[in-house]
C-alpha cells in the first residue's frame, strides 16, 4: 500500500524552482527514492535517474563533469554520500547561466556528515530532511498504528504486526551491519548495536555522557562520537536545549530519542499495543512521538526545535523559534492535562506567545492564560502550519 505525501512533494518541488541543488536527506528506508521517482514521473522535461549503489551507474560517473554536463532537466543522484566528492562538480554546473539541469540528491546522512556539500554549494543548495510517515499523511484514525510500528513506509503498511516487526529487526541489523560502515565507520556492529538498545531505555533523557561511558568502560568522548554517529545517520534525535541570559541554571546537554517510534519499539522488544502500554518507557515513547507530530505538523526546521530546562526542575519538552514567535509544548500522556508551575515558568521566561499541551485525551481547550491542552488525535484540527 502507497501512501501518498502531497506535502512533501509540493515542498521539494518548490525548493527546486529556488535552487539549482536541492539534497532530501533521510534514514534508509524512509521514503526519498519513491518520494524522487514521483518528482521525476511528473516532471515537465526530461530526467536521468543515478542509484550510486549500483555499480553501473558509479562507473558512468567516474568522470562526472563529463557524465554530468550533458544532461538536461532534472537529473536527481540517489545515495549521494557514497561519492561526496560529487559535490565539487554540481558547483560547477549549478553555476552555469542559463541553468540547463537541477539536480536533486538523496542522502542518507545528515548536513553536518556531508560537510562537502555545505562548503562547495553554499548559497546552491537547499537541505531538506525527511521524516517517517506523519499523522498529517495517515489521519489521525491510525494514530494508534503509527506510534506503534513508526513511520518507516514497509513498517507501517506491512500486512500484520509480525510482518512489521521482522522488517523493523532487518533494518536494525543491516543498518548496523552495512550501512553504518558505508557511512565511513569503524565501529564493531556489536557495539553500536549494545550502545543504540542502551539509547533506547534513556529515551526522552537528558544526555548523561558519564553514564554510558561507565557502562561500556570506554572515555566519555567515546560514547559521544556513537551518539554523534547515529544521528548523523538520521536515526537518533538530539533536541538542543536552549539557552539565553536568565537569571537561572539552565540544562545545557541535549536530550536524545530514537527517531523513529517503530525502531524504539524494536529495541525495547514491544511487539504489540498490549505490551506498549504496560512498559516503563510507554510515557517517553508517546512523548518522542507526540514531538516528531508537533514538529511535523509545524513545518519546522531542525534548526528551530530546541528543549528547555533549568536545575532548579522548570522545564519544557519543546521549543519552537522561528523569528520573533516562540511556542511551546508539553507532551502528556493522560487524558486530564492541567497546568504546572514548570509550565508557568516556562511561560514567563521564555516569554512564550502560546503554550499547548499535548494531550492523550479527545478535547482541545483553554487551560489558563496563553496555555491550552491540545488533544493528540485532533493536532490535524487544532494545530496550524507556521508557514
Amino acid at each position: 500500500m502507497h501512501v501518498p505525501r502531497p506535502d512533501q512533494l509540493e515542498l521539494l518541488r518548490g525548493r527546486l524552482g529556488r535552487f539549482p541543488v536541492v539534497a532530501l536527506l533521510g534514514a534508509r528506508q524512509v521514503g526519498k527514492t519513491t518520494l524522487a521517482r514521483e518528482i521525476a514521473r511528473d516532471f515537465r522535461g526530461r530526467s536521468t535517474f543515478f542509484d550510486l549503489e549500483r555499480a553501473a551507474d558509479l562507473s558512468l560517473l567516474d568522470d562526472p563533469e563529463l557524465a554530468l554536463r550533458p544532461l538536461r532537466g532534472l537529473v536527481i543522484l540517489d545515495e549521494v554520500q557514497r561519492r561526496p566528492d560529487l559535490f565539487s562538480t554540481l558547483r560547477v554546473l549549478a553555476d552555469r547561466r542559463p541553468l540547463p539541469a537541477r539536480f536533486l540528491v538523496l542522502g542518507s546522512a545528515s548536513p553536518a556528515l556531508l560537510h562537502q556539500a555545505s562548503e562547495s554549494l553554499a548559497g546552491r543548495i537547499s537541505f531538506h530532511e525527511l521524516p517517517g510517515l506523519s499523522l498529517t499523511e495517515v489521519g489521525s484514525r491510525k494514530l494508534a498504528r503509527l506510534w506503534l510500528c513508526g513511520g518507516f513506509p514497509r513498517s507501517f503498511t506491512a500486512r500484520t504486526e509480525a510482518e512489521s516487526i521482522e522488517w523493523r529487526r532487518e533494518f536494525v541489523r543491516t543498518f548496523l551491519e552495512r550501512d553504518l560502515p558505508q557511512l565511513g565507520t569503524r565501529v564493531p556492529a556489536p557495539t553500536l548495536g549494545r550502545f543504540w538498545a542502551m539509547l533506547a531505555h534513556a529515551h526522552g533523557n537528558v544526555w548523561n555522557g558519564s553514564e554510558f561511558s561507565r557502562a561500556f568502560g570506554v572515555a566519555h568522548t567515546t560514547v559521544l562520537r556513537y551518539l554523534d554517529l547515529l544521528s548523523a545517520a538520521l536515526v537518533v534525535r538530539q533536541l538542543p536545549p536552549w539557552s539565553e541570559n536568565l537569571a537561572k541554571r539552565q540544562v545545557k546537554s541535549p536530550k536524545v530519542y530514537v527517531n523513529d517510534s517503530g525502531l524504539l519499539h524494536s529495541l525495547l522488544d514491544i511487539r504489540k499495543e498490549a505490551d506498549l502500554v504496560r512498559h516503563p518507557k510507554v510515557g517517553a515513547s508517546w512523548e518522542g512521538f507526540g514531538i516528531q507530530a508537533v514538529i511535523d505538523r509545524l513545518r519546522a526546521r531542525p534548526d528551530e526545535c530546541y528543549f528547555w530546562g533549568t536545575y532548579a526542575g522548570a522545564e519544557i519538552d519543546l521549543f519552537v523559534v522561528r523569528g520573533s514567535l516562540r511556542l511551546g509544548f508539553e507532551l502528556k500522556r493522560t487524558v486530564a492535562p492541567r497546568v504546572t508551575p514548570s509550565m508557568r515558568s516556562a511561560f514567563e521566561s521564555l516569554r512564550l506567545k502560546r503554550l499547548d499541551v499535548i494531550h492523550a485525551g479527545d478535547r482541545t481547550g483553554a487551560l489558563g492564560n496563553g496555555i491550552r491542552a491540545v488533544a493528540l488525535e485532533r493536532l490535524l484540527e487544532d494545530l496550524d502550519p507556521l508557514d
